[in-house]
């Protein structure tokens, strides 16, 4: 063993054990008496396993024990971007007077008069933007890449090109890692990306948010034990011991701390040690000490053997002693690339040496915004970096001696502890960077936990829901109280159905946020394939199920009997299943209008509008007879078309219950107000005219009649649910 190595790995906190001791003397016996001077990587890495398999008897891959930051990287990965040009097309401003001007010849010869003439591909109502303009660089293992310049200089925009999150087609250049180009697949096993906001759950602790992503991004070969393991080693290497039990809070909830919620945003996404990580301004909006505080961090992830490329807006002079590599930016263009220490040399050269007691960034970007506001611009300094660029590769030129493919570096990293996402250390596996870490029902059951304990700490939430339904059922109740057989008494049931079934989708409108303020942790967990869309989308529907029964089982209980509907025992049971068909599907639409609606206010009235839609296309208002051709399609799409016809079905289906009897046939019309007696003598002569006796009790109307006049005879109470 080199004594570099020997170094490094003694200075490990571990070396201190027993265990830990006898392997590395079991290792460097090994060494000495087993293998070659030409054994390759593979075999000393297949020899390190096979010790301490024997020393301890444990058939566990030693990535999956040794999972710290202080190990030898015997293999570099070296992250290089070489003519990186990105641009957009942006609306152009027009002035009214070259927009109206005449011209017998083209487009550009009319700019041309106007003086300002169209660039390539320019229009007159767009140009061109250029976002990313010849941008080259690289990143090595065990550094960190800081982007630097002002705003809008493209720091964001180069950190997403390095990320793959920018469109192929419209992004030019390469980027390799160790000379091969990454497919967006492997990149998105061996990355992180780490947003500038912080997307987190705020009644989660700390421990629980790294737990959780150990399980969605760790393999189901690691023990639970294992996994507890790597999130203790990783909170303590963010410095979060102190914050592991604390939730990690919002408004209305007081949690850990701005610098700790950052580094808890960064573990959720180094949670499975990644080869490279890119962060977009980690230390936006940080107080100096807990924004040094995220880039020692990211110092020591990346001493792990990890490429750590990242933008910042106005680093510290501690934090500039961090940093291993800096690109300047100014307009999308590159104007210094290089080591923090070559700063004072690059700018005396240029001719602007910096103050010795001046931070050197500080000096470097008001040089930038100064030149950025002069008649030439940057240009000289653009000019001036890259004859500084090719003087520095003709003076420190090496051909960096890999030795290894891509496949075979990662491979190797993965055997000595990187990459804890169950790859692979099989090189000739094509499977060698799996799509997802976890079967689907492990996804399942980890999602549902998750959801059920977030819910768990806000139970005002569901109490809400709750006292809504139940306070919306006892109006609903005592307006409708104990309705009579009558036809005045058919007419409040139907208008109390229909008012029930629409109120219950209404009251659904309050899932849109919940969704909202998950959408983008939704999006950045499956950007990387922390887990399956599906799983998602059924774990949420599961775990609401529960709350749905129990408020369906509240508002039928509050007005079946209360209102006095039929059907008894077996009626009351269909009622509820269909109320909680109701709230299922209700909350399930909105559900789905909020993953289309991004804006809460926006799906507000959408949701509003669309459930207004449903009640109008129901068949209460208008009978489905009734309803335009044109329209027809709507009534078959409504969701209120469906509970309220299973509901009059389930009321008025029995054929021995009568509705309307004797002169109770007059009730709804202008005879109504006349006499009873008259209403009889009426009544019988409408028996001698029929030829039919009908007196007092006769039964004139059932509940089959009821639905033929509303028209409710395509469906069965069953299809209906």
């Amino acid at each position: 063993m080199s004594p570099i190595v020997a170094q490094n790995v003694s200075s490990n906190n571990d070396s201190s054990t027993p265990y830990f001791q006898h392997s590395l003397e079991l290792i460097a016996g090994k060494f000495s008496t087993a293998t070659a001077p030409s054994s390759t990587l593979g075999q000393l890495l297949q020899h390190v396993g096979d010790t301490q398999k024997e020393a301890t008897g444990d058939q566990t891959s030693v990535h999956e024990l040794l999972v710290d930051i202080s190990e030898p990287r015997p293999i570099p990965f070296v992250l290089s971007f070489n003519n990186l040009t990105y641009s957009v097309k942006v609306p152009r401003k027009m002035a009214l007077p070259g927009f109206f001007r005449w011209s017998g010849g083209s487009a550009a010869a009319d700019a041309a008069v106007v003086g300002n003439p169209l660039a390539a591909g320019d229009s007159y109502f767009t140009r061109t933007k250029m976002l990313l303009n010849d941008i080259s660089g690289e990143a090595r293992d065990g550094e960190i890449l800081a982007v630097l310049g002002a705003t809008g200089s493209g720091k964001s925009t180069l950190i997403d090109a390095l990320a793959n999150r920018i469109a192929k087609g419209s992004l030019k250049g390469n980027v390799t890692l160790n000379g091969e180009t990454l497919e967006s697949r492997m990149l998105k096993v061996i990355s992180a990306y780490v947003m500038q906001d912080d997307l987190l759950f705020p009644m989660l602790t700390v421990e629980e948010t790294l737990m959780f992503a150990a399980e969605f991004r760790l393999p189901r070969t690691l023990s639970k034990s294992k996994k507890k393991m790597r999130v203790q080693v990783l909170i303590d290497q963010l410095g979060l011991r102190n914050a592991a039990k604390t939730i990690i809070g919002d408004e209305g909830h007081r949690g850990v701390s701005g610098g700790e919620r950052r580094r808890v945003s960064i573990g959720i996404d180094v949670i499975h040690d990644p080869i490279i990580l890119f962060l977009d301004e980690p230390t936006s909006g940080l107080d100096s000490t807990s924004a040094f505080m995220v880039v020692k961090v990211l110092q020591r992830i990346a001493q792990s053997g990890s490429i750590v490329v990242m933008s910042i807006h106005q680093p510290s002079y501690r934090i500039l002693g961090l940093l291993d590599r800096l690109i300047f930016l100014s307009r999308g263009q590159t104007v210094y690339s290089g080591s923090p220490t070559n700063l004072p040399l690059y700018f005396s050269e240029f001719g602007h040496p910096i103050p010795e007691n001046e931070n050197k960034t500080e000096f470097a970007l008001d040089l930038i915004r100064e030149l950025e506001g002069s008649p030439g611009g940057t240009k000289s300094l653009v000019e001036f970096n890259k004859s500084w660029q090719s003087m520095k590769h003709t003076r420190d030129s090496e051909p960096d001696q890999l030795g290894l493919s891509l496949k075979e570096a990662i491979s190797a990293s993965i055997s000595r502890g990187k990459l804890v996402s169950g790859a692979t250390n099989d090189i000739n596996s094509s499977s060698m960077v799996p799509t997802f870490a976890n079967p689907f029902w492990k996804e399942m059951v980890v999602l549902s936990k998750r959801s059920i304990l977030d819910s768990k700490r806000m139970p005002e939430l569901f109490g809400i829901r709750l006292a809504a339904v139940l306070v919306t059922g006892s109006i609903l109740a005592t307006v409708f109280w104990q309705l009579d057989n009558s036809p005045k008494g058919v007419q409040e049931r139907l208008g109390f159905f229909a008012f029930a079934m629409s109120t219950t989708y209404y009251t659904c409108a309050d899932a849109l946020p919940v969704f909202l303020q998950e959408r983008y942790i939704f999006m950045r967990e499956t950007a990387y394939n922390a887990y399956r869309r599906l799983s998602y989308v059924i774990s949420n529907a599961l775990v609401a199920l529960p709350g749905l029964i129990f408020l369906s089982f509240a508002f039928a209980m509050a007005t079946f009997w209360a209102v006095g509907l039929d059907g008894g025992l077996s009626g009351f049971l269909f009622y509820f299943l269909i109320m909680f068909a109701s709230f299922w599907s209700g909350s399930s639409f909105v559900t789905f209008l909020s993953g289309v609606v991004p804006h809460v206010m926006l799906g507000y009235t959408i949701v509003v509008a669309i459930l207004a839609y449903f009640l109008l296309f129901s068949g209460f208002f208008i009978n489905r007879d009734r309803i335009p051709g044109y329209w027809i399609w709507f009534h078959y799409l409504s969701l209120v078309k469906y509970p309220y016809e299973a509901v009059l079905r389930n009321e008025f289906e029995n054929p021995s219950k009568c509705l309307v009897r004797g002169i109770q046939i007059f009730d709804n019309s202008p005879l109504g107000e006349i006499p009873s007696a008259m209403k009889v003598r009426l009544l019988q002569s409408v028996s001698k005219s029929l030829g039919v006796r009908i007196t007092r009790s006769t039964c004139m109307t059932t509940g089959l009649d009821i639905l033929k006049q509303e028209g409710i005879t395509d469906l069965s109470k069953w299809n209906c649910l």
